[in-house]
């Protein structure tokens, strides 16, 4: 990212002096530093939890030019912390619902939407045209992509991630410091990396977080001030409390280091599915939803174990599922038949792999987990059942 020129930066009109009066006169930002956040052109990816705190942030502050990918629908349940969207909204576009509220808290800002799912194919293309990139995924086939395709690109990365009561924020730009592959190398195995759904996140944290984004993202676009590069900043809620931790660039890190090995986008879905490994992930494990309904309509013997926590056993539950908490699974295996065909149920899937691949190795042969959950169920078998 290279600063322009302040003679050709555009002018500010009347009404945005007045709109911007608080940054005007501050030195740091001043007439100068509101026609650069005119001129930028920064891209939020995602427009949930952390999108939304950092979308209108940075439409409030005047920058000219927001684009927002995201390809999925408002649901009633992102409204606990994605206060981009209202109950009216519920149901449309997540780029739709977030252009009309911008648009309302600042007409002068341009909105671009992208409806459409981040991947390697369309990455480059989309990102090319923004200075800034602020990272609000919740996923990490798509941090490491952002991440690539920035590094690729030249861009600086806003990076942010919450889960439960924990955050972190960090710049990356492989121009002036180390890459998100510094801090993390490889990813983790799936079916170890809770989801914001499976694991809940503090409803006020992604605001904390996504502001944070915001206030990096304004700073690179000014030029002013510290950014987080070579920092990572971690936030604990429950103990609000604000940690840092000093990065440095990996020497042997494939992207960025001096013997560096990517060159090109790569499947991160394949990457990320198998920690980094060649082999093929073990889908004996698991369950379809569609074929688990076809058995049970067949009459099957098949014991569904459920291994959610109450709450949320009460909120929607598949017709015969029995709970037995994830916690007290290890010493209520007796009561399953290791010869039976069991088939463990969460909410979307990842704890119900550990629990199958444990009750395996616990001697329950026919255990398996089913693929996606009760979300799965509602959303392919069961339409009528509860979501959360």
């Amino acid at each position: 990212m290279t600063l322009p020129d302040a003679r050709a930066l555009p002018a500010l009109g009347a009404e945005e002096s007045q709109r911007y009066a608080r940054h005007l006169v501050l030195p740091e930002v001043g007439p100068e530093g509101q026609r650069r956040l005119k001129a930028a052109r920064v891209l939020l990816v995602g427009a949930g939890g952390l999108g939304s705190p950092a979308a209108l942030y940075l439409a409030a502050a005047g920058v000219g030019t927001i684009g927002v990918v995201d390809a999925d629908a408002v649901e009633i349940s992102n409204l606990q912390r994605q206060v981009l969207h209202g109950t009216s909204a519920v149901g449309r576009p997540k780029v739709d619902s977030a252009a009309a509220r911008l648009a309302d808290l600042n007409p002068l800002v341009r909105i671009e939407r992208h409806r459409e799912r981040l991947t390697s194919a369309n990455a480059m293309r989309i990102l090319a045209g923004y200075d800034v990139v602020v990272d609000g995924s919740d996923n990490f086939p798509t941090r490491y992509l952002v991440n690539d395709a920035c590094a690729l690109l030249g861009k600086p990365d806003v990076y942010g991630s919450v889960w439960r009561f924990e955050g972190q924020v960090a710049v990356f730009w492989t121009a002036r410091g180390p890459c998100y592959r510094c801090l993390y190398r490889d990813p983790p195995p799936p079916e170890l990396v809770p989801s914001c759904a499976e694991g809940g996140v503090l409803g006020v944290l992604p605001g904390i977080v996504g502001t944070l984004q915001a206030t990096e993202a304004i700073k690179l676009v000014l030029g002013a001030g510290e950014p987080l590069l070579g920092r990572l900043l971690l936030v604990d809620a429950l103990a609000m409390t604000f940690r840092e931790l000093a990065l440095e660039r990996d020497p042997e890190c494939p992207l960025c280091g001096p013997a560096a090995t990517i060159d090109r986008l790569i499947d991160y879905e394949a990457f990320c599915g198998t920690a980094g490994q060649a082999a093929p992930a073990d889908t004996s494990l698991e369950l379809d939803v569609r074929e688990l309904a076809g058995a049970l309509r067949e009459g099957r013997a098949i014991v569904l174990v459920d291994v959610r926590e109450p709450w949320e056993f009460n909120v929607c539950r598949i017709a015969g599922s029995r709970l037995i908490p994830m916690r007290e699974l290890p010493g209520r295996v007796s009561e399953l038949d290791p010869s039976g065909e069991v088939v463990t149920i969460c909410h979307t899937g990842q704890r119900s792999l550990v629990a199958a691949r444990a009750l395996r190795e616990a001697g329950v042969r026919g255990a398996r987990s089913l693929r996606g959950g009760v979300e799965a169920w509602a959303t392919q078998v069961d339409p009528t059942m509860a979501r959360y």
